[in-house]
Parts: structure tokens; sequence; C-alpha cells
């Protein structure tokens, strides 16, 4: 069957009718099934672009419109009759223009969105990016998707951001493998154009909560952003510059959390460390303040354990002294010191002669008691009634003293005890012993043991 002729139309009409994109020309012409065919595609094409948000499927859709523009003139043109009529120009208007003029309002407004996220995304501020793509519609998205698509893109990316940033908060705890996924997550985002400043506002927020509480755990952290945080200079310049910002003062409180532990070498680690990496920061007098008691504590803690070992003259501190650089000098006369070895006597002295490690000048060893000088001679009947001698001896003891601020040799002599000697009952074992020691007071103690200690 031979296809049916256009009826007599004006090609202006038929134009503006299939400018609509509803195919009003081709109804203009009396052309149903081109009509049909026409919404068919024009259809399909806007769903096209709504499905694929791509700018290749607009410019399908413009060329699609070109194509139907140009078509309904050319079948108009070729009718004999074609020319001027005022009613069908006035019809397709009437259907065109409200529907170009509603794309158009569309499309501008669209626009005026997608602007709302690219100053908010220019702001760093993804919480009004995302705001303002929730003004989107269906509408929006049919007639103008690519511009709807850079929304979503955007909020998509804040969506990655704020994954990323709960995995930087999961570093705060010090959990670094946590860190190190937050910070590849950023790099990965900011690799995309267009989201430096929201991935610099989500740095800028995390960076922002150091230091932390814990001194301790903010040194791990800064240590690892100046050493392992990896990606672009965006990320790592700003890590680099936070971590030398509170590395300093984090390291002095992590520094002064182990003094009130007594852990002293981990102190003085990280008071040292201050000065070494940070010499001119504003800590360092305190550092070396610090770096001078920990020192101290580290060698009393050594002495106050040779001095708790030495239970004989060959052990401990008797052996082997040591010097602690803060003990009281050593000075003839009136001292106080640690007493130790054999105390079977020196634990009679009084406390006032006494003190401990941390404040003695002298550390006195005392060897076991031997037989001193012979005190008398005294006769006694012994168990079968006949009559021995016995000579009594007084206590000798060798004393060697060190002077505990330089660990030297001060005094080195034997001290000897005397004591009440010939009692009247004399009290043994088996058979009349020939010789005795005497029995001392705690005055006789004293006594002996005085001139040590400048009494």
């Amino acid at each position: 069957m031979a296809p049916r002729e256009p009826r007599a139309a004006d090609p202006l009409a038929v134009a503006v009718g299939n400018a609509s994109l509803l195919g009003a020309g081709y109804l203009i012409l009396g052309r149903r099934a081109l009509f049909w065919a026409a919404a068919v595609v024009t259809a399909s094409l806007l769903w096209l672009t709504y499905r694929s948000a791509e700018t290749w499927c607009e410019l399908l859709v413009v060329l699609w419109w070109a194509t139907v523009v140009g078509h309904g003139w050319w079948l108009a043109r070729r009718h004999p009759g074609a020319g001027p009529r005022r009613a069908q120009r006035l019809l397709a208007l009437a259907l065109t223009v409200p529907v170009l003029a509603a794309a158009g309002w569309v499309r501008f407004d669209a626009q005026g969105v997608q602007d709302e996220v690219a100053d908010a995304r220019a702001d760093g501020d993804c919480g009004a990016a995302a705001d303002a793509q929730e003004g989107v519609e269906f509408r929006h998205r049919l007639v103008a998707a690519p511009l709807a698509a850079r929304g979503d893109a955007v909020v998509e990316a804040c969506v990655r951001l704020d994954t990323a940033g709960g995995y930087l908060s999961g570093g705060l705890t010090g959990d670094l493998d946590s860190l190190e996924s937050g910070f590849r997550r950023l790099g990965a985002v900011l690799g995309e154009s267009g989201n430096e400043r929201t991935v610099r506002a989500t740095l800028d927020r995390f960076l922002g909560r150091l230091p932390t509480d814990d001194g301790c755990l903010t040194v791990t952290i800064a240590d690892w952003l100046r050493e392992h945080a990896a990606g672009p200079e965006d990320l790592t310049g700003p890590a680099a510059a936070t971590a030398a910002r509170v590395a300093p003062g984090a390291l002095m409180d992590c520094a002064a959390d182990f003094m009130f532990t007594e852990d002293w070498p981990d102190a003085r680690e990280r008071y040292q460390r201050l000065l070494d990496e940070y010499p001119d920061d504003t800590h360092a007098d305190a550092a070396r303040t610090g770096v001078r008691k920990a020192g101290l504590a580290i060698e009393l803690d050594r002495i106050s354990g040779l001095v708790e070992a030495a239970d004989s003259m060959g052990s401990g501190y008797c052996r082997k002294p040591a010097k602690y650089s803060q003990a009281p000098a050593y000075r003839k006369g009136r001292i106080r010191a640690v007493f130790v070895g054999d105390t079977e006597y020196t634990d009679k002295l009084p406390e006032e002669w006494r003190t401990d490690t941390a404040h003695a000048s002298l550390v006195v060893c005392a060897d076991e008691a031997e037989a001193g000088d012979v005190v008398e001679t005294c006769q006694y009947r012994d168990h079968n009634g006949r009559i021995g001698s016995v000579r009594f001896n007084k206590l000798a003891v060798r004393v060697k003293g060190y002077a505990l601020r330089t660990g030297k040799l001060v005094v080195d002599r034997t001290v000897q005890m005397g004591g009440e000697s010939c009692p009247g009952v004399l009290r043994y074992f088996d058979a009349l012993p020939s010789r005795m020691a005497v029995t001392p007071s705690d005055g006789d103690v004293r006594d002996a043991f005085g001139p040590v200690v400048g009494r």
C-alpha cells in the first residue's frame, strides 16, 4: 500500500510542532504513524538519558530534536498546498512554547542546585553539599540528568570521605592500621578532580583533634604521620606539619607519665628525643631537667638494688660499689649512712645514724665478727669439777665505707667491740671452751662504730 500523502500544512507550524518533541507537527500533517514512532523514540532517548546521565545521551536528544524539526519541515514543504496557516501556527506555538519553557526552567533550576553543591564543595562543606543535592527531583534527572549526576558524584565522594574520617578517628585510639586505611581512602578521593577542599576539610578535622589526652599515644600517632602517611603532598604536608606541632608537647606529657610510674629509662628516652629532634622548642629546658632527673632516678634504682643485694662483704654494693651523683658529699664528721653486709651488730645502731639510700653520703659494709683483742682470762670449773681458764676477746669487725657520691673507698678499718666478760655463770655445751667473745651492749656497739660515721 502506498504511503499516505501528508495533508496541506504550514511548514513552519509543522517544524514548530515537532520542536516540542511531542510529535505535534506530524499530527498537523495527519501522519499518525510518524507521530507514534517519534513519541517512542523521544521517550526512549529521555529514558536513556535519565538512566545513564551521560552527556552524549543529551547530544542524541538534541540531534533527534533537530532531526524531527527538519523532517517535519521537509514533509510539509513537499505538499503542493503548503503555505502559511495562522491557526496551525497558533496551535503549534501553544503546544511547543510551554514544553520548551518548562524544560528550560527545569534545567535552569537544576543548574542552580548544582551551583549550590559546587559552592559547598569549594568551601569543603560536605554537609551543605548533601543538603543542596536533596533538592534534586525526578524532573531534574529527566531533563538535566548529567547535571544531577554531577551532584550525586559530589555526595558520593562525601560519603567516602565520611568513611575515611571514621577510619581516621579509629587511628586516634592507636589503631595504626585504621589510620593507614583512612589516609588511603583520602588519597583515592583526592585523586578525583574537584575534591581538594572537601578532602582537606576531612583531614583538618582529624588533625584538629591532635594532641589526644594521652601523650604517649599522641607520640605514636605523630611518628606515624611523619614517617608513614602516604599520599600526595596535599595530605602528607599537613600531616607532617601537625606531627611537628604536637610532638614536643606530647613527648613531654609522655615522659611525665613514665616519670609518674617510675619507668625512668623510658622517661629519659622521651626527654632526650625531644632535645635531639626539637632542640629549639620551648620545652627544651624542661626536657633537659627531665633528662637529669630521670638519669638520677636510674642511678638511684641501680644503687638501691646493689645496696639491697649486699648481705655480705662479697656481694651487692660491697662487691661492686657505684656512685650516685645526687648523694650528699662525704665529709669527715657526723654523717648519715646506709649499713649493709653482716648487720648483726649494725642493726643495733641508733636510727639517727641511718638514712635511706637516696639521702645517705656513706655506705658502710660490715664483715662477719671475729675474735679481737683479749680482754681478760677467768677461771671456771667444768662439769667434771676440773678448773680451766677461759680467755675473753673483743669482737672485731672489718668495715669498709664508700662515699656514695663517688663510689670511692673512704673508710677501711677494723672496729672492736668491748662488752661484758667473765660472767658469774658461764653457759656452754660439752667441754669448757678456752676462748669466748664478750657480750657487747648497745652502747659498746655505738662506741665501736661511732668513729666510722663521725660520732
